[in-house]
Parts: structure tokens; C-alpha cells; sequence
């Protein structure tokens, strides 16, 4: 699994790929937060927080991580050469986790740099230092938790297909199902609503983001992860079917 990894990461890194989703991630973010007017701008907006990125990067991460993960395994499946792959000492499952945390440290290399914004904001406080913290670790490990959950629908969605645009567009979809979709549910059946919201990723993100690391949102995200590797998995295997 390692090998593949390794492969690819540095098919992420050795075209523009990887370097075009960072760029992109990061010049949106940077203009939304600091320079374009609007409530997201935190020098107009007068305070000393980071919620302009906890609530835009869900959206930005819509794009992001079907864009990363599209050619995982449709690439694999237009060459023809999955089965190739498959022929080494390798299982599905290793397979698909080795291009699953590749996809998914692309995606938390993009918020890395952020944490120069945490940093300005802190020292820009008045006083120094005046920023909920809290709040802003949670949201952080909710974002790293929503990213891996995104890569894992993305890596599912290549592996139903060797196109890479159905793949993103499955991908994209799929995400903003699972962000939005079950909290639209709730709404038209507010008898079953908080039931519902149980399954959107939304409530649990937005849950991390107040600062305390509930297991039973962390357990959510591992869950949702889980589901798709394995289901991605049963996707290849039904090859041998």
C-alpha cells in the first residue's frame, strides 16, 4: 500500500495537478478573507476570527477533492491498467486506501498553509492574542475530518467509472449530498428532521467548529469513510464477478 502511496503523491506532484488544486484552494480563500469586499473580508469585517474560512473551504473542497481524486482509479481503469496493478501483491483494499491518503494529504497540504491566517489574526487581535481559539482548532480538525470524508466519496466515484469528467461530476455531487443534502431532507420532513441531520455532514462539521471534539462526531466522519472504501472496494472485486 505504502508503494502506491508514494506513486500517487508524487503523480500528484510531478504534474500540476496537485499544485493547481493548492494554488486555486488558496488564492480563492485568500481573496474571499482578505482582499474582495464583502462579510467574509475579516480586515472590514472588524474581528478576530476565522469564520470566513471554516464556512467557505466546505465549499471550496466541493471542487477540490472530485478534481484530486477524478483519476484515481478511472485513470487506472481507461489505460488498462488496473489489472496490472492488481496482478502485483497487492488487494483491492490496499489499492484503494494507498490512492485514497494520497488523495487526502493533497487535500490537507492546501490547508497547511492557512495557518498563517490563524497567525496574522492572532497578532492583529486587539488585544494580541484575542481570537477563540477553540473555535478555530475545531473547526480546523473539522475541515481535516470533512476533507477525508470528501476524498473518500471521490475516490468511489472513479471507481464506478473510467471517465474522468463522470467521476468528478459523481464526486461533486456526492459531496454536496452529503454537505447540504440530508439538512434539505430535515426541512421538507421536519417530523424526522433531527434524525436526518444526523446522517449530513454539515450538523457534525459544524458541531467540531464550536470547539469541542465530540467522539460522536469524529465517529461520523471514520464511519463515512469507511462506507466508501468499502464500497469502492466491492466495486473493483465485482470485476471478478
Amino acid at each position: 500500500m505504502s508503494s502506491i502511496f508514494q506513486k500517487e503523491l508524487n503523480a500528484f506532484f510531478s504534474s500540476l495537478t496537485g499544485y493547481l488544486a493548492i494554488a486555486v484552494f488558496l488564492v480563492v480563500n485568500g481573496w474571499f478573507l482578505w482582499i474582495g469586499a464583502g462579510t467574509m473580508n475579516i480586515l472590514d469585517g472588524g474581528f478576530a476570527t476565522l469564520g470566513g474560512l471554516f464556512e467557505l473551504a466546505p465549499w471550496l473542497f466541493l471542487f477540490l477533492l472530485p478534481a484530486v481524486t477524478m483519476r484515481t482509479i478511472a485513470d487506472e481503469k481507461k489505460s488498462g491498467t488496473i489489472e496490472l496493478l492488481l496482478s502485483q501483491p497487492v488487494t483491492e483494499r490496499q489499492l484503494i486506501l494507498g490512492k485514497y491518503f494520497a488523495a487526502t494529504v493533497v487535500a490537507w497540504l492546501a490547508l497547511l498553509p492557512t495557518f498563517i491566517y490563524y497567525i496574522s489574526i492572532y497578532l492583529l487581535g486587539n488585544p494580541v492574542g484575542n481570537i477563540d481559539a477553540g473555535g478555530a482548532w475545531g473547526s480546523y480538525i473539522g475541515l481535516l475530518l470533512l476533507a477525508a470524508g470528501y476524498a473518500a466519496i471521490g475516490v468511489f466515484a472513479s471507481s464506478l467509472t473510467g471517465n474522468q469528467i463522470i467521476s468528478f461530476i459523481v464526486a461533486a455531487a456526492g459531496c454536496f449530498f452529503f454537505y447540504m443534502g440530508f439538512d434539505g431532507l430535515a426541512a421538507l420532513f421536519p417530523a424526522v428532521g433531527e434524525q436526518l441531520l444526523l446522517f449530513g455532514i454539515n450538523g457534525h462539521y459544524r458541531s467540531l467548529s464550536r470547539g469541542v471534539v465530540d467522539m460522536r462526531d469524529v465517529l461520523y466522519f471514520a464511519s463515512l469513510i469507511v462506507l466508501f472504501i468499502e464500497a469502492a472496494r466491492l466495486k473493483l472485486e465485482a470485476r471478478k464477478w
